[in-house]
Parts: C-alpha cells; sequence; structure tokens
C-alpha cells in the first residue's frame, strides 16, 4: 500500500464527516477541501545583496520539502532602486501529499514555537474562503538551522480552500488543528 499522510486520511475518515453534519451538506463533493499551501518570502534587501535570494531559496525549500522559486520584479522602480525581472522573493505551492505533510509540521511544531504565542488571528480570511497566516521569523521551523542565518525574515503562508463562506474554511481550518485564538461571544 502507498504511503499517505496523516492528515490526509484524518480528513478522508473524520473531517468530512463531521463537516457534512455540521453544515448538512447534501453530498460528499461539496464538503470543503484544501486545494493547496502557497508560501512567500519577499526579499527586498536582495537588490543590493544576490546571496540572500540563494538562501532564502534554499531555507524555503528546506522548511516545505519542495523546490523553491524565486519571484522576479515586473517593472521598474527608482525609488527602491530596483530594475525589471530582477529576483524580489522566492514562493511555494505546495500541494496533495507535501502539502498535508507541511500542514502537519506547521501546527504539530512550528506554530507553538513563536515567542508568547496565543493562537493564531482569524482576520486572515479574503471572504472566498482563503486564508492568509503571516509568520515574522523563519527560525521557527526546526529545519532550519538557527547558527547559518544571515538574516530574519518573515513569510505568508496562504491555505486555498474550495469552501465558499469565511465559515466554512474556518471550522475546516480548526478541523485541521491550527490553533485560532477564542473569540470571546
Amino acid at each position: 500500500m502507498a504511503y499517505s499522510p496523516r492528515l490526509k486520511d484524518k480528513y478522508k475518515n473524520e473531517i468530512a464527516k463531521s463537516m457534512m453534519t455540521r453544515f448538512s451538506y447534501k453530498s460528499n463533493m461539496q464538503v470543503p477541501r484544501l486545494v493547496k499551501i502557497c508560501v512567500n518570502q519577499g526579499v527586498g534587501d536582495a537588490v543590493s545583496d544576490k546571496k540572500l535570494i540563494e538562501s532564502s531559496v534554499n531555507e524555503m525549500s528546506t522548511i516545505t520539502g519542495q523546490k523553491a522559486v524565486a519571484t522576479k520584479s515586473k517593472k521598474d522602480i527608482s525609488n527602491f532602486k530596483l530594475r525589471k525581472d530582477v529576483p524580489v522573493g522566492v514562493r511555494v505551492t505546495l500541494r496533495d501529499n507535501n502539502m498535508y505533510e507541511f500542514l502537519d509540521r506547521l501546527v504539530a511544531v512550528s506554530l507553538p514555537r513563536i515567542r508568547d504565542f496565543k493562537g493564531i488571528n482569524d482576520k486572515g480570511f479574503d471572504g472566498r474562503g482563503n486564508y492568509t497566516l503571516g509568520v515574522t521569523e523563519q527560525i521557527i521551523f526546526p529545519e532550519i538551522d538557527i547558527d547559518k542565518v544571515n538574516k530574519i525574515q518573515g513569510m505568508d503562508i496562504t491555505f486555498v480552500t474550495t469552501a465558499k463562506t469565511d465559515t466554512e474554511a474556518l471550522a475546516l481550518l480548526k478541523e485541521f488543528g491550527l490553533p485560532f485564538k477564542n473569540q470571546k461571544q
């Protein structure tokens, strides 16, 4: 039998059934699911120091377990000393098994390592069922060796779901184990 990540099995066996009863869907195809996780990091100082992009690509590849790609600027901006097609960021799009493995490591290991962590904010939804989470330091991931980090940088992690509303997406992500802050009723 082929390998299947823990959260993928949990979605099939528990989360989908729980969501069916909670939102009273008529078909199991209506149940929202996680489509992809996009991780991106802006490296603004890379305009002056080219090695920052290389180190960011290596760090992002190590964190996600998938090869990262450098993003390039689309136009010239003289105030930022920026030219067109100069690398200014790093991104990775995770799907299927890699996505579930990354989500498992994020929830179980990385988020609890944040200093003074009280839960993630639930205000990052876009109105269409997608959620974006900002992480201020890449050193919360255990794959990163703190001694080899050149510069501490943050990143954005976007969870793309098939949910039609933000409440459905919030319920789905809570079921996956994302630790949202408790709301005061």
